[in-house]
């Protein structure tokens, strides 16, 4: 193991070892677009840490940007305008270099994925809807750009909380797709962005198989374990042919992290 991947001494929360395990995703160089909180987190982690050159954007327009005074409350914030290379709008970020297949990687997050990597943030039925619409039990907040990114970027990353109830074998709604029905009907459907790659979660990182698309167990964190990743799994997981513990956050990691997260807004109960 590397100087670099050296187990960290220091105690770390789920969220901040999600964040990293998310922000290792993205590489040097990259045109990257992150949605806010803990999505936002793991792409500017990975600008302080590993990625200094990425270029960085948000879904209202936010060009070339660094955190200022802590994480941003929202895609326009003073924290993330005030040294921006360019401010423009949603229509630049999401209609011209999303939607044209210029964006290498997004983040975003998830109310329910399932095992195509499907993303639901629309609303709970708790039943299928057929062909009727009807009202769901629970409205949520809908796709926002979620839907731009998953259609658009080369590739993106789902941050999600690890619970059975999010992990679905089918999710309620589509608000962004993933694989839909699985092997290639992403392709059929003809969207300019190469799907989802990873699903990054507070227990470890799921990755589509490469014929089925279906999401499998690429890897699990230090303070789980397999049983207890399927157990939180809401459809039969499968191991990936190469699954193994992954590495925990190395002293650099989490002190990067740490510096882009001020004010520890994002620090919850300590995963060991």
């Amino acid at each position: 193991m590397s100087a670099s991947t050296a187990s960290a001494p220091a105690p770390y929360t789920r969220q901040e070892m999600m964040a990293i395990a998310a922000g290792r995703e993205i590489h040097d160089g990259e045109l990257a677009i992150f949605g806010v909180g803990l999505s936002m987190l793991a792409g500017y982690f990975a600008q302080a840490h590993h990625a200094p050159n990425v270029r960085a954007m948000t879904e209202g327009g936010v060009y070339g940007s660094t955190p200022l005074g802590g994480l941003p409350w929202g895609i326009e914030c003073n924290r993330i305008s005030a040294n921006a290379v360019s401010f423009t709008s949603a229509l630049d970020a999401l209609g011209c270099m999303v939607a044209s297949g210029r964006c290498d990687v997004g983040l975003i997050g998830a109310a329910q994925v399932d095992k195509f990597g499907n993303v639901n943030t629309t609303g709970i039925w708790g039943h299928d809807m057929g062909d009727t619409y009807t009202p769901p039990k629970t409205r949520l907040t809908g796709a926002g750009g979620a839907n731009d990114i998953a259609s658009g970027a080369k590739r993106f990353v789902i941050m999600v909380g690890h619970e059975k109830k999010r992990f679905v074998n089918k999710v309620d709604y589509i608000s962004s797709p993933g694989y839909l029905e699985g092997g290639q009907a992403r392709e059929r459907y003809g969207f300019v962005g190469g799907g989802p790659s990873a699903i990054v979660t507070t227990l470890g990182i799921l990755r589509p198989h490469p014929h089925t698309r279906e999401f499998e167990l690429s890897g699990w964190f230090a303070y789980t374990s397999v049983e207890e990743v399927r157990a939180h799994t809401g459809w039969d997981l499968k191991l990936a042919a190469h699954a193994q513990q992954l590495a925990e956050p190395s002293v650099s990691e989490l002190s990067a992290l740490r510096r882009v997260d001020q004010t520890g807004m994002l620090r919850k109960a300590t995963a060991q």
